[in-house]
């Protein structure tokens, strides 16, 4: 038996593993002792990567749909055909009616190629991928007020911070290195606030537990910075030495009272002033959030008011301090940095920029387009009204994962090409043109990054599956036949070219990273040890910039019709669409089917006993799951996990957006229950 050390293929936590191999198969993992993320553990996912790859129902040729099924084709006519009707459809209808998603799931290798053939090949910035979904106000929030869209500190300072603010996440079992990691700090001492509309597994371990109104983040937020100016726990020094714009700030704040505050979140105002203190007062405090903060139409403005939040009381520039997003997918944060964005190339360089281009043409040697592109929610609406054509999807579900699904499937099907690259037929590659079997992270070379910028390598370990083929080598075949030449033999040229191109990503090379477990960018040359923290000395853009924000109602709210406000999440035992851990069985056991969280008081009016059958239904669309009564809800709130085709908690969904960085508002819905 061999032992190929590797990275998890799930969330962003970037834990190492070994997987073991033997005659040519993965038949189990070991944990790496000394990773310093995990420490020698796993969650159950992690675990159950074996089974995983034991290829039951795994994708092991290309398919092309004739006469409405499915038949096998070789590589050979499955790519003529993708590449034959990508040069008709840009030939009629220009460059800009081809859309492209990337992958959270794919290597920083794969995601730059991906990047690399719309905007050369093809001639388009229509490039996004799932950030746009979970993570996009982050990237948008924090580029505005820092001037980078990143972790601003690493995991393992969660054990030495004095207070924790953990919003809008449930890390024990989305994140669960990280949730284990705020647990041993509270052992320590650490003062936990949670503020969650759900009792999640930490408001066990939480000094403070403030239950918000889903959507009022904006309000809570600046009361808490208007306490702590009021009371001089601001940091003046930090503020008078590292920021910029506090007076308009202040301004902006005044009016955020205690009653006003409790009006808008039902948050009690000494609990609000507890929690503010604690923060204010710990020396040491991390925020962290995740998707309950960025999945709103004001997701943007919540990242923002976070970071002022941190800025105001001085938590930011040192160990165990800073604005902390944990990244949802395993590489999410690296796609991002790849610029799989439509508005970025690598490193967050802007597309607008002329000289950022002409770095980019000099190295491709061609001509690239200068405006921003389309997000994914643009690509789908552009699928429904005509005005995108084809579209290659490399790693996603969107008939799953995005909002209003009813929609989504609509406007997929109006495509006259889409092209899905999956290792199982997912419901997205159901409905595909052409689908092409993809290796799997065992299966190939590259690097990810986790969620706090530690870039680390994944080794491949066993051969590719049937005829599966890795994203990078599919995209580069693709490209040759578009006739835009990609003559790599191995991902690490890729990555010498990433770090020819992207400043923060200069000193990261394949050879530093078998030496050395990961590096955390920026790291800028070849003699840098990489950034555990950042903003020592400055932030980003020179000055932080405080940003005022003001609170805004969700888009659709509560009324007679639909009283109840619906909001999405993920589970411990399952991964996003499902697509992988549903082939698990012994994850799928574990929760097999789908369910809605209903307050006993609210499953008392509507007569819903634990366990029956209850409608949902939302101005979009209606489903049908079983009922769970818990008090981990409040009233007039229930809770739905989005993994379950048979219950899709998306086709309820709201589409509508944030202004700015276009992600939809998952996380506020209003419906109605019936008794089935």
């Amino acid at each position: 038996m061999i032992r190929v050390p590797t990275i998890c293929i799930y969330c962003g936590c970037g834990c190492g593993l070994y997987l073991n191999v033997r005659d040519g198969k993965v038949n189990g993992v070991t944990p790496q002792r000394s990773h310093p993320l995990n420490s020698g553990t796993l969650c159950a996912k992690g675990w159950s990567i074996p089974e995983l790859l034991r290829g039951y129902g795994r994708l092991t040729s290309p398919l092309i749909k004739e006469k409405g099924s499915f038949i096998k084709a070789s590589w050979d006519k499955a790519l003529g055909k993708v590449s034959d009707e990508l040069i008709e459809l840009i030939k009629k209808y220009g460059p800009d009616s081809i859309g492209l998603f990337s992958s959270a799931k794919a290597t920083n290798e794969e995601n730059y190629l991906m990047m690399k053939f719309a905007r050369a090949a093809i001639g388009t910035n229509n490039i996004d991928h799932c950030a746009r979904l979970c993570h996009a106000s982050t990237v948008t929030g924090l580029v505005k007020t820092f001037g980078s869209g990143a972790m601003t500190n690493s995991q393992n300072e969660f054990e030495d911070a004095k207070a924790i603010l953990l919003t809008g996440s449930n890390p024990t079992e989305q994140h669960p290195m990280v949730g284990a990691k705020i647990r041993r700090a509270v052992e320590k001492g650490a003062k936990l606030i949670v503020v969650d509309p759900r009792k999640i597994p930490l408001t066990e371990f939480a000094h403070i537990h403030l239950r918000q109104k889903p959507g009022s983040d904006v309000a809570w937020i600046n009361g808490m910075i208007r306490i702590i100016i009021e009371q001089g726990w601001a940091d003046d020094d930090f503020i008078r030495k590292r920021t910029e714009n506090f007076e308009n700030l202040a301004l902006s704040v005044s009016s955020y009272t205690a009653s006003m505050v409790e009006e808008i979140t039902g948050i009690p105002g000494d609990l609000l002033y507890r929690a503010a203190e604690v923060y204010a007062k710990s020396g040491s405090g991390m925020i962290a959030y995740g998707m309950g903060i960025t999945q709103h139409v004001t997701g943007t403005d919540n990242v923002s008011a976070l970071s002022n939040l941190a800025m105001v009381a001085g938590q930011a520039g040192r160990p165990s301090t800073g604005v902390n997003p944990l990244r949802g997918q395993n590489n999410v944060q690296g796609a991002c940095d790849m610029g799989a964005l439509p508005n970025f190339l690598t490193g967050y360089q802007r597309i607008e920029n002329r000289e950022v281009r002409e770095k980019f043409e000099k190295i491709w040697n061609v001509k690239l387009p200068e405006s921003k592109g389309m997000t994914i929610t643009e690509m789908i609406d552009g699928a429904y009204s005509g005005k995108i054509k084809g579209l290659i999807v490399m790693g996603e579900n969107p008939l799953l994962s995005d909002p209003d699904i009813n929609h989504v499937k609509k406007a997929l099907e109006k495509l006259e090409l889409l092209v899905v690259v999956e290792l199982f037929m997912s419901e997205t590659a159901s409905i595909a043109n052409v689908v092409l079997p993809s290796a799997s992270f065992a299966e190939k070379d590259g690097t990810y990054t986790n969620t706090d910028r530690a870039i680390q390598r994944i080794r491949k370990a066993v051969l590719p599956v049937g005829e599966s083929m890795a994203d990078w080598e599919i995209i580069c075949n693709l490209s040759e036949r578009m006739g835009f030449e990609m003559g790599y033999e191995k991902p690490e040229e890729v990555m010498t070219e990433i770090a020819s191109l992207t400043p923060i990503y200069g000193g990261v090379s394949y050879s530093r990273l078998e030496g050395e477990s990961y590096l955390q960018w920026p790291c800028p040359d070849k003699s840098h040890p990489g950034t555990p923290y950042l903003y020592q000395k400055e932030f980003t853009r020179g000055k932080g910039f405080f940003t005022p924000v003001e609170y805004r109602e969700p888009d659709e709210v509560t009324d007679s019709e639909f009283p109840f406000v619906l909001v999405t999440g993920r589970i411990y035992y399952h991964w996003h669409t499902g697509t992988m851990t549903r082939k698990v069985e012994t994850l799928d056991r574990e929760i097999p089917v789908g369910y809605v969280e209903i307050n006993p008081a609210d499953a008392a009016k509507i007569k819903i006993r634990d366990r029956e059958s209850v409608k949902l239904i939302s101005r979009r669309g209606e489903l049908v799951t079983q009922a769970l009564v818990t008090e981990r809800v409040q009233e007039g709130v229930v809770f739905m996990p989005f993994h379950f085709k048979e219950a899709a908690a998306n086709l309820l969904t709201n589409p509508a957006v944030d202004r700015e960085a276009k992600i939809p508002e998952f996380k506020v819905c209003s419906v109605k229950l019936e008794k089935v």
